[in-house]
């Protein structure tokens, strides 16, 4: 059975805004006086508020984080997600010792490698190869296990023409090639990971996700990823933490986490601006009426990849227009690519006028054509040419595609490819 390389018991952050301490000396020393010294309950923590950074707040004291426990066992890679100031990179400077909690412990068996932004740990004045033996050294490795790694980290990091440049020179993709490969590559039994793998191209970050898989699942290390590539998480991680405001939400499984992040309220708030832009609308020539995404006798944005997902618009033309076109992106929420673009006039006669009139326009997604994961529909609607009447980025659609249990699932989750349409084969037998 595996045991727990990291353990945190009922931590708490708390940030005072706006100055640091109590306020004056005498109350900073009067503060310690009583909880150090007499062990008394401090009562700087009988106060304050939770994160909330979209409520105004009457407390100088926020709690970043608040009551977080969980465990993670060795050989785990734990995703942890969140809308911005959930606490997530708060957390990861907890379990780095960054700096420290407010109440709480937390609880670490073997060494941690940390790469939480662009240049953490590295000595701009000191070379990209002397920065290696530096972070080795703070990980307490001698050095020949550095210089052991030295030529693997180079090659990996790809930047060995300046590995002996000063990294105060280094662009943020190269210090974050630099910083990944020695945190990957150096004896860490832990690996923490934030959101700074986005500053890197398409293809290191594929590389870079590539050897935590090897790291975990090879290795047998523990990795915590921060990130908002779904996909990353989905592909990498065993389980998923989902931060809210500083407290938890989730702990558990990644297919089940993923579609309750789905289902939160920071998701779907995708829902309400759209109807807020329903009820606000004032276009002299267009009116955007109703929507609906559903399935069968499925409407609640939980589909099945095996059966056809209906979009149905209804909208209402005040005055003739020549060039009318309603459509969708559909995007993966994962990549945040777009997979493709559909007009109700299937591009064969774009410039014809459509009437006055209240329309209603359907269209099919067929089944067995997405794949398991995060979706959205962005709704497309415009005058060719001329401007668009519908197409914002807030005006998206969220929804989750899943696969049934026991129709072929296995395979279906397995085949490479962005989408899995079933496309029309024939089959002859010549001879």
């Amino acid at each position: 059975m595996a045991e727990p390389v990291i353990k945190v018991e009922n931590i708490s952050k708390a940030y005072q805004i706006g100055q640091i301490g109590s306020g004056t000396l005498s109350r900073d020393i009067d503060r310690f006086w009583q909880t150090k010294i007499l062990g008394k309950e401090d009562p700087f923590l009988k106060i304050g508020e939770t994160n909330d950074r979209s409520v105004k707040g009457e407390s100088d004291i926020v709690w970043s984080l608040k009551d977080i426990n969980f465990e993670i066992n060795q050989g785990e890679a734990l995703g942890i997600i969140g809308k911005n100031g959930a606490g997530k990179s708060t957390l990861l400077k907890l379990l780095s010792r960054v700096t420290s909690p407010t109440t709480g412990e937390i609880k670490v068996k073997g060494r941690i490698a940390s790469l939480l932004e662009v240049g953490t740990g590295f000595h701009p004045e000191l070379s990209g190869r002397e920065n290696i033996y530096l972070n080795g050294a703070i990980l307490g490795m001698r050095k020949k296990e550095i210089t052991r790694k030295l030529d693997e980290i180079i090659a990996f990091s790809g930047v060995e023409r300046y590995i002996d440049t000063p990294v105060k020179r280094y662009s943020s993709g190269m210090y974050v090639r630099l910083a990944f490969a020695v945190a990957a590559h150096l004896e860490s039994e832990i690996l923490i990971v934030d959101e700074v793998l986005a500053v890197g191209d398409a293809e290191f970050q594929k590389k870079c996700l590539g050897k935590m898989g090897d790291i975990s699942k090879g290795e047998g290390r523990t990795i915590l990823f921060v990130s908002h590539n779904m996909n990353a998480i989905q592909n990498l991680c065993s389980k998923v933490l989902i931060l809210n405001n500083g407290q938890i939400n989730f702990n558990g499984n990644v297919d089940s986490g993923l579609k309750q992040y789905l289902n939160s309220k920071e998701i779907n708030s995708s829902i309400e601006a759209i109807t807020n832009f329903m009820e606000s609308q004032e276009d002299s020539e267009f009116k955007f009426l109703h929507y609906d995404l559903f399935q069968s006798d499925i409407d609640d944005n939980n589909f099945f990849s095996e059966k056809d997902i209906t979009l149905k618009f209804e909208y209402q033309v005040k005055s003739d227009i020549a060039g009318l076109r309603v459509g969708f992106d559909l995007i993966d929420i994962a990549t945040e690519q777009v997979l493709f673009r559909s007009f109700n006039d299937d591009d064969s006669d774009f410039i014809a006028t459509t009437p006055k009139g209240i329309y209603s326009s359907t269209v099919v997604i067929p089944a067995l054509f997405l794949k398991e994961g995060i979706y959205a529909i962005k709704f497309s609607i415009g005058i060719h040419s001329v401007r668009w009447l519908v197409h914002d980025n807030d005006l998206t659609l969220t929804f989750f595609v899943t696969n049934k249990s026991g129709v072929n699932k296995a395979y279906l989750d397995n085949r490479p490819g962005v989408i899995m349409p079933q496309l029309k084969w024939t089959n002859i037998k010549v001879e």
